[in-house]
């Protein structure tokens, strides 16, 4: 298995993820984009030290940014909904 930290590269914080943390202990994170779902949910273990039990991936599309003439796109990106088992949590922190 690759570097788990390369796989999971951060939690995403927003008011979306606090709420699904809160209500349905699912976690946001940003995640590698050749990264597959089994490798996600054993990083996410490895790292925090829960058990998962189901892992949704959705591909973002990068936005795009102009500055006068010049135009270009954010690179794109990959972001993962984690749910864990009951009684397990990650500290958003």
């Amino acid at each position: 298995m690759r570097d788990m930290h390369y796989i999971v590269r951060s939690q995403i914080l927003s008011e979306k993820g606090t709420d699904l943390a809160g209500t349905q202990n699912q976690y946001l994170f940003r995640v590698a984009r050749d990264a597959n779902k089994i490798e996600i949910g054993q990083a996410v273990e490895k790292i925090f030290g829960v058990k998962v039990e189901s892992v949704r991936v959705m591909n973002r599309l990068g936005k795009i940014k102009r500055r006068g003439a010049l135009g270009g796109r954010q690179p794109s990106w990959k972001r993962a909904v984690v749910r864990l088992k009951k009684g397990d949590s990650i500290n958003l922190a």
